[in-house]
């Protein structure tokens, strides 16, 4: 980027906040923010939504600019994925999982029976998402979804996302000055979009309320639906590291070749060690975590239904990973 460029974007953007702040439209032809949050409330109200509801989330509601910061912001560095696993899968989340796994075992294996997804697993989308629900987001729900809602960029992907907040909130699964997540709004201890919360979120203690921030019942049960409903196949595992031969044919490292375990091994993919592929037949494709010459996995149905999760190539490696690490705890 030309040293004009990043000032003539630094300009853009530095308008863009501005106006969001002061509730003003950036372009002409756009409605204000209030003008913009009027609407937004017929359109809720349309939907069912109540009125207390909305003048409890929406009156004076007002964007923040940090979220356009935030979502504008381009990483100074690629991290490598080996600096990417040595940061989200350090030794010490590797024990504080197995830790975890303990206390909690019985819950999960009932889970985990419930809708057959392993424990080792769940206690890994959580240990990445949230650190076992430590960081959970910092920024409330509805005035950031609402600031991305009314920047344009993908103004209809988080209009939606807002109104099914305004839902959930309505309700009362959460209360609103406890309803806070990411920038981004994602929520809890699972880190879901207010759209995964409509579509997989579950009251698993009968409370009446599927409360994902607090109550670890529901935060586990809401993990598990949301893998079980995307193909999760609890009698198997994701995946794992492997040795690939001399010459091996980089083509053939796609998610849409996949071949028996029985193929791979005459083509002469062998595990980390050396030793020979499983005998179970699973179907698997070869996965380089940075093109040719890095890292190489097998991947088996369930690193398909990570990626539904999240659509990472190196965050679906990592849950996988921790997963095998922490093992039964």
């Amino acid at each position: 980027m030309t040293r004009s460029g990043g000032w003539e974007r630094s300009v853009c953007w530095g308008v863009l906040a501005g106006a969001l702040l002061l509730g003003v439209p950036a372009l002409a032809g756009t409605p204000s923010f209030s003008q913009w949050v009027d609407a937004l409330r017929q359109e809720a109200a349309a939907r069912g939504i109540r009125s207390s509801t909305l003048d409890a989330a929406l009156s004076g509601l007002k964007p923040i600019a940090r979220i356009i910061e935030l979502d504008r912001k381009q990483p100074e560095f690629t991290l490598t994925f080996r600096q990417y696993m040595d940061r989200v899968v350090p030794r010490a989340r590797v024990e504080k999982g197995r830790q975890r796994l303990r206390e909690n075992r019985a819950l999960l294996e009932e889970i985990g029976r419930k809708y057959g997804v392993q424990p080792r697993f769940l206690v890994a989308f959580w240990g990445i998402e949230t650190d076992f629900g430590q960081f959970t987001g910092g920024f409330r729900v509805i005035p950031a979804l609402a600031t991305l809602a009314y920047d344009g960029r993908r103004s209809a992907y988080f209009r939606r996302e807002l109104l099914n907040a305004l839902e959930i909130l309505d309700q009362g699964h959460i209360a609103l000055p406890d309803m806070v997540g990411s920038w981004a709004g994602a929520m809890g201890q699972s880190q879901f979009m207010p759209s995964s919360f409509v579509t997989f979120a579950v009251d698993y203690d009968g409370d009446g309320r599927k409360d994902i921030w607090n109550t670890k019942a529901d935060v586990f049960a809401s993990a598990a639906n949301y893998l079980s409903r995307v193909g999760w196949k609890g009698d198997q595992t994701w995946g794992r590291p492997v040795r690939l031969p001399k010459g091996f044919d980089a083509g053939l490292a796609s998610l849409k070749i996949r071949k028996r375990l029985s193929a791979w091994q005459r083509l002469g993919v062998r595990r980390a060690d050396g030793g020979d592929l499983p005998k179970r037949d699973l179907m698997a494709a070869v996965v380089l975590a940075e093109g040719p010459g890095g890292p190489a996995y097998l991947v088996y149905d369930n690193y398909h239904a990570i990626l539904k999760w999240n659509r990472s190539t190196f965050f679906a490696l990592a849950v996988g990973s921790l997963a095998e690490q922490i093992g039964d705890g």
